[in-house]
């Protein structure tokens, strides 16, 4: 059992954690879920006993092992299997000491402890761990100093895994990991053997791997059953109950203070109004808090669609240094086409974008249309080249040169950017603020086509479900990375797999990959061990809906594109307006030119008159759009 209890802590005078509980009993796992900032990452470095807490107290059951993923990752000439396996201290420490033993009855201690741990199972498990993150025979035997960081992280992940501690903290493991890593992690997860609190903003692991999600929310802690769906549907369902019960209070508040303003100063009822003023003074009120919605994302479509297809490659290859890594490329991408790209880190997936971004020549073959499209190129690594001292107004003003310093900063606004964090430097900005500023960089100009690699590592469940919404309104072609499970079957209708040195369509859907995935790499499905390329029924149902969702964007596009130009009319037609008001605004017009003033006096008419028309057109445009989504989702 991990035991929460009055917590306080703060962190340079700001409150994290204000008197907040917990119980979790022993062997559940649960998901710790909070808006960026609130403390989550606090929360885990106070159970491990990195920070100490103002008040109160965390205990653990006696006897029980904590584990997590350790900072530093793995160096040196060890392999990574057996660094693996060196971080289980007793096992390393009773097999040297079996070399050297010679008393029997220790001899025959050491034996059975080795036995009761599986120590002779163990490197089988090490090896069907990493396996499962990504790493076959070859790699497993690579020294660690061979790897980058990322894939020294999943060795770190591997390591706390094969060690199983009863209470297992994990914060943002998929970060590191490709789609088919995430995919085995939930997997591992959902059957680990003891308790797991895990800090994630991936919806599907919260859904899947866990059944209690913990909240963090103005510093205290609330335990909900169920995945995150659950507990994000009951939770709702307290803010509407709050609220209506607030609503009460505050009506019969401003009854009884009707009565004590009236009569508080009439002898005859002297006595009851101080009884109610009495009764206010004990009446505890009941906070409800509103709804607090995320900003939306804002990804402006291309101002002129393309024909298809926007790129078509030939027998193509590409790769670096007179080396290929993808050949054999016959392909082509439509202006509508939504495709995710899966396949393990290390396969090539981003070469591939680079190629279709245009930022790598092709080898050999042919690639059309690289070169008359406008592209916008999103990559995770992009994050680091923002410059520390810039502000995101200097950035969107160097877009906008021509603007007005009111229009930068309503065009920031569209972006989720405040007034305050408009003028706010990168390094100060958190890693999901960075991230959304990075899309309005990569967007801003209408592309014809979006390439967002791992978009969403740095933002949190409400800023995913944000980029779900503004994809679905972007009228562009889109190439998606990601190891976010929900954003791919939301936002891809198509799935290429890169693999094999080569980039080839995929008939089925994310079930049956990851089945099939689970398979080759050792571990167990529900879905059985079905080949890669063969689709089931509901992978069938799956490619048809995504055919029916690309079918429905192709018959809205014509009503959404009116609907925008009516938009764009009315902004037009108000800014003339403003203008024409802000010259009838000066008094000594009529005097030194009356002649000027009644001709713009008479233009104001005629705009305003123009003005109600085009909004009216506007709304009966917004009114077409809206009533065809409708008819279009009670079809479907």
């Amino acid at each position: 059992m991990l035991q929460i209890t009055e917590l306080t802590y703060r962190i340079e005078g700001r409150l994290i954690f204000d008197q907040a509980s917990a119980t979790i009993p022993y062997g559940h796992k649960v998901g710790l879920v909070g808006r960026n900032g609130t403390g989550k990452t606090t929360l885990l470095k106070l159970i491990l006993g990195e920070l100490a807490p103002e008040t109160g107290g965390i205990e653990i059951a006696r006897g029980h092992r904590l584990g997590h993923v350790a900072q530093e990752a793995p160096g040196g000439t060890t392999t990574i299997v057996d660094w693996v396996l060196s971080t289980d201290a007793e096992r390393a420490g009773l097999l040297s000491e079996a070399d050297t033993a010679t008393d029997p009855q220790r001899i025959a201690d050491i034996h059975q402890r080795l036995a009761d741990i599986g120590a002779h199972s163990a490197p089988a498990r090490a090896a069907q761990i990493l396996s499962g993150l990504g790493f076959d025979e070859a790699a497993q035997n690579r020294p660690c100093s061979a790897f980058s960081g990322g894939w020294r992280m999943r060795a770190a992940l591997a390591s706390v895994l094969f060690l199983q501690p009863e209470v297992l903290l994990l914060d943002e493991p998929t970060n590191y990991l490709d789609l088919e890593g995430a995919l085995w992690l939930e997997k591992e997860l959902e059957r680990y053997p003891h308790t797991i609190v895990i800090v994630s903003h991936d919806r599907d692991l919260l859904n899947r791997s866990v059944g209690m999600i913990l909240h963090l929310d103005r510093h205290k802690l609330t335990l909900y059953p169920g995945g995150y769906d659950a507990f994000e549907e009951r939770r709702a369902e307290n803010l509407s109950h709050n609220l209506k019960a607030k609503k009460r209070q505050d009506d019969e508040r401003r009854r009884i203070q009707a009565f004590v303003d009236r009569f508080k100063a009439k002898a005859t009822k002297a006595a009851q109004a101080q009884s109610r003023v009495k009764l206010l003074a004990k009446m505890k009120p009941i906070f409800a808090e509103a709804d607090s919605s995320v900003a939306p994302i804002v990804l402006p479509s291309p101002q002129k669609e393309l024909a298809s297809p926007l790129i078509r490659m030939e027998d193509a290859a590409v790769g670096y240094s007179a080396t290929p890594v993808l050949s054999r490329l016959n392909l082509r991408i439509d202006h509508d086409d939504r495709i995710a790209l899966l396949g393990q880190n290390g396969n090539g997936k981003s070469t591939f974008a680079k190629l279709i971004a245009g930022r790598i020549p092709s080898m050999t073959g042919k690639v059309f249309g690289t070169s008359k499209i406008d592209v916008g190129y999103f990559a995770q690594h992009q994050l680091d080249d923002l410059s520390e001292d810039a502000t995101p107004y200097e950035y969107i003003a160097k877009l906008m040169p021509e603007a007005t310093e009111a229009e930068k900063r309503t065009k920031l606004g569209t972006f989720g950017f405040s007034s305050a964090k408009a003028d706010t430097k990168c390094s100060h900005l958190s890693g999901g603020e960075k991230a959304r500023l990075l899309l309005a960089l990569t967007a801003f100009h209408g592309p014809h086509l979006l390439i967002l690699d791992e978009p969403t590592n740095h933002l949190d469940i409400d800023s995913r479900e944000a980029l779900i919404q503004a994809l679905a309104e972007y009228d562009g072609a889109v190439i998606l990375i990601s190891h976010d499970r929900r954003l791919i079957e939301a936002s891809a209708d198509r799935l290429w797999i890169v693999g094999n040195g080569t980039v080839r369509s995929y008939d089925g859907d994310l079930d049956a990959y990851g089945a099939a995935l689970l398979a080759e790499r050792g571990g167990r499905s529900e879905g059985g061990s079905r080949s890669a390329m063969t689709p089931t029924a509901g992978a069938d149902r799956r490619a048809d809906d995504r055919r029916v969702a690309a079918q429905r964007r192709s018959k809205l596009a014509p009503l959404k594109k009116t609907m925008q130009a009516a938009e764009k009319a009315v902004e037009k037609l108000n800014a003339d307006v403003a203008k024409i008001d802000a010259a009838l605004g000066d008094a000594d017009l009529y005097a030194r030119d009356p002649g000027k003033a009644k001709r713009l006096t008479i233009d104001r008419g005629q705009m305003a008159k123009a003005l109600a028309e085009a909004e009216e057109a506007w709304l009966a445009a917004a009114d077409a759009y809206e009533e065809a989504e409708r008819a279009m989702a009670t079809q479907a």
